[in-house]
């Protein structure tokens, strides 16, 4: 579909297959679906500013973790980032070859590895954050305070709920299965329809 976009056209353009989708075939869709593609636009506006620094989205969320947090353990910075612990192995291992980090036993505990930024690492805030700040401001370009703060609490509210959802949910079979879970399922899966 990315390669379906439009090219920037001023003027509310609706040549957007997403826009189309939205306004002429599901204009009344799940909520999920919009929220969705609300933050796939978000993100793929910052992705195409932080490509201009070389650094990616996936990097992005652990820098601004750092940023406010070094010397967090790849745990610590896996919880903080919201990401798997592999996940965060790797970004972290891409990162460090970059020059943006650099992972240290703490002193007497050679346990566990802390991940510190490096100051090229510490320099991207200056470059990146306005980048950042620049697309929330695009996002909301028409919005009036009062839209933008009902939005927000919307949003929130969402969150808070599926949180709580999330939390209360007493039936073993709706949680999120690790990755390993999923291969597995995928392996069965696989041999099954083999021997079919």
């Amino acid at each position: 579909m990315a390669a379906e976009r439009s090219k920037g056209k001023p003027g509310g353009d609706t040549s957007d297959p997403i826009l189309r989708h939205w306004r002429e075939a599901v204009p009344d869709d799940r909520l999920a679906h919009l929220v969705k593609d609300a933050a796939r636009a978000m993100v793929r506006g910052l992705q195409m500013r932080l490509a201009q620094h070389e650094v990616t989205f996936g990097h992005w969320a652990f820098l601004r973790v750092l940023w406010e947090k070094d010397g967090l353990t790849q745990k610590e910075l896996s919880d903080e980032a919201g990401t798997t612990t592999p996940t965060t192995f790797t970004a972290v291992s891409a990162m460090e070859k970059l020059g943006y980090v650099e992972r240290r036993y703490a002193p007497g505990n050679r346990k566990n590895t802390h991940v510190y930024l490096t100051p090229a690492g510490r320099a991207l805030k200056k470059k990146l954050v306005p980048l950042a700040e620049e697309v929330n401001e695009i996002s909301v370009t028409g919005l009036k305070t009062t839209e933008i703060n009902v939005a927000r609490k919307v949003l929130l509210a969402i969150i808070e709920n599926m949180a709580k959802d999330e939390a209360e949910s007493n039936d073993p079979t709706r949680r999120m299965p690790s990755t390993r879970e999923v291969g597995n399922l995928i392996a069965m899966r696989g041999e099954e329809y083999e021997n079919g």
